[in-house]
């Protein structure tokens, strides 16, 4: 057990949570007055401080803007009607966190100390966090490194910086998906299991492309002969078949999801069959085509739950049934909101009470 951290605390002098219009809320795009900083060097983490939301003075050379070790987590806070404040699993994020840092070759933080972080900054911005249906203030942790010296090692110092800001929902209707069957997320012996920023870096382009034509998400397939299910966007993907939850079993290029494990936890709580494997793209598109597929969704702490309305596959659309009437998605997001707002009993002991 990690002592309490000694945290500084400098309170900004001029809020923007009065000038902040809630009910237009773009992810990502607005954050909340404060931040958190620590530094990794001499061996140690220290220089934990609470400040106003602002530029960080860093020099152009260090490692990370050359050599991408960079990796961020991603969880949430949520208001209850009581008023209370309760951040979402941040252990598993905490372990998680600790993965990327193990694969990048960067140092890493004892979990304690990572989720004293967080909570010590939510309760500072606690008015920052929504109290509606839906929202929740989300919490980016990241690492990178600061060494400015450009040769391809490890660095030996390292920044541990925490944003927050409100959000509303990431989708608002049923995603048309396609599978990609060209470019590549994550090869094995890669880091698709971390949360490392080059992951997302190398994604944007396939993104892009299928935007442009037409769809809102893509489902990445197997590096090897991309016949494969893996992820859907930036969050996991689940489909109901024949009855059974089934979803694609991590490994070292699929990530460890936290809202994927959440599901599963409900499932199998409810003595739903779960099933974690290699699933191929003709099982599902056979599923969608003898009426076997009766539910899809990706799974991430940005969206919860995004159903897949349509997928598309070498020139053929699949629509699937309409989301409204889907018991399994339905109900997760029902009881995960249940949870996570206080409305039910946390029998799982996934709320921590800021």
């Amino acid at each position: 057990m990690t002592d309490t951290l000694d945290i500084k605390i400098t309170k900004t002098t001029e809020s923007r949570l009065a000038t902040t219009d809630f009910s237009n809320l773009v992810f990502g795009h607005t954050f909340a007055d404060h931040m958190l900083v620590a530094d990794y060097a001499d061996g140690e983490w220290k220089n934990f401080e609470i400040l106003p939301y602002g530029p960080l003075d860093l020099s152009p050379a260090i490692s990370a803007l050359h050599y991408g070790q960079a990796f961020f987590e991603g969880l949430k806070a949520y208001k209850h009607d009581d008023g209370r404040v309760t951040i979402f699993r941040p252990d598993k994020n905490a372990i998680r966190f600790n993965k990327s840092a193990e694969r990048l070759s960067m140092t890493q933080l004892p979990e304690e100390m990572f989720t004293q972080s967080l909570a010590a900054l939510v309760d500072v911005d606690r008015d920052w966090v929504p109290a509606k249906a839906g929202h929740s203030l989300y919490i980016r942790p990241i690492m990178f490194a600061t060494d400015p010296y450009l040769g391809v090692v490890p660095s030996k110092t390292y920044k541990f910086v925490v944003l927050t800001g409100p959000v509303g929902p990431y989708f608002t209707k049923p995603v048309r998906i396609k599978f990609e069957t060209h470019y590549t997320r994550a090869a094995e012996g890669g880091f698709g299991y971390a949360k490392a920023a080059g992951n997302y870096g190398g994604s944007m382009l396939p993104f892009k492309k299928a935007a442009e034509e037409g769809f809102d998400q893509l489902i990445w397939t197997d590096a090897k002969e991309h016949k494969y299910v893996e992820e859907m966007g930036a969050a996991n993907v689940m489909f109901m078949l024949d009855g059974k939850l089934i979803t694609p079993s991590t490994r070292d290029t699929i990530l460890d999801g936290v809202t994927r494990d959440t599901v599963i936890s409900l499932a199998k709580s409810w003595g739903m069959p779960v099933e974690e494997r290699r699933i191929s793209i003709a099982e599902v598109v056979e599923g969608a085509r003898n009426g076997k597929l009766t539910d899809a969704f990706g799974a991430g702490t940005a969206a919860t739950i995004a159903p897949i309305g349509a997928m598309h596959y070498e020139g053929e659309d699949f629509v699937l049934s309409d989301a409204s009437t889907r018991e399994f998605s339905k109900k997760v997001l029902s009881t995960l909101n249940d949870i996570r707002y206080g409305k039910t009993e946390d029998t799982f002991g996934w709320n921590y009470v800021v």
